[in-house]
């Protein structure tokens, strides 16, 4: 299954959650997609719900279902914590999304382009694999001949404030991670223990 390219307000307005993180999707059209959209909504089963919540988790860090479910087994066999918040911090740990973390992008969509186009490196090496997973410690910067880009000057800039699992040095254009982040420094709007349940029904 190839990974969803198609319009993401359009996905956004139908889970009712701001996949690009700006909230603007929802603020201008705060209803769902389609002729019917603004009409009565239909109660969701206990399948629907948490078939939703995955839908939205997924959507988020924009990968396929079956890379998504992957990573769902290997937290799984992890014995330390919870399945649920160890899956989260997997996805956290994604080398596309520790670069939209840092602010080096303004969307996790433009962090795994960077990364994909070879303008990020780890400890040096350029590398190219946005799943690629983040060890705390691992230096993460922009690639020397891809300082100068503007659409990374602008997300630097845009930046209101960064997770405290991350650290950032705007000047050298590098950041680390620091640490694993806590369940409460991720997204509260996502019932994880829902996705839990979707997978082991």
């Amino acid at each position: 299954m190839s990974r969803y390219t198609g319009p993401s307000w359009r996905i956004s307005r139908r889970l009712g959650v701001s996949l690009s993180g700006t909230g603007k999707e929802l603020a201008r059209r705060p209803f769902a997609p389609g002729e019917h959209g603004q009409g009565r909504r239909q109660k969701l089963s206990e399948y629907g719900t948490q078939l939703r919540e995955k839908q939205k988790l997924r959507f988020t860090y924009g990968m396929t279902e079956r890379q998504f479910h992957n990573l769902f087994v290997r937290a799984g066999k992890i014995r330390e914590g919870k399945h649920g918040v160890n899956f989260m911090i997997l996805l956290e740990r994604r080398l596309d999304n520790v670069v939209y973390r840092l602010g080096l992008a303004t969307t996790r969509r433009q962090a795994r382009q960077l990364v994909n186009h070879g303008h990020i490196t780890v400890d040096g090496k350029r590398l190219d694999i946005p799943s690629y997973e983040v060890k705390p410690g691992q230096v993460i910067s922009v690639r020397e001949k891809s300082k100068d880009m503007q659409i990374i000057k602008d997300a630097v800039e845009a930046v209101v404030g960064r997770p405290q699992y991350v650290e950032f040095d705007a000047d050298k254009l590098e950041g680390k991670l620091v640490r694993l982040p806590q369940r409460e420094e991720m997204d509260a709007e996502i019932d994880e223990s829902l996705i839990v349940e979707y997978y082991n029904r």
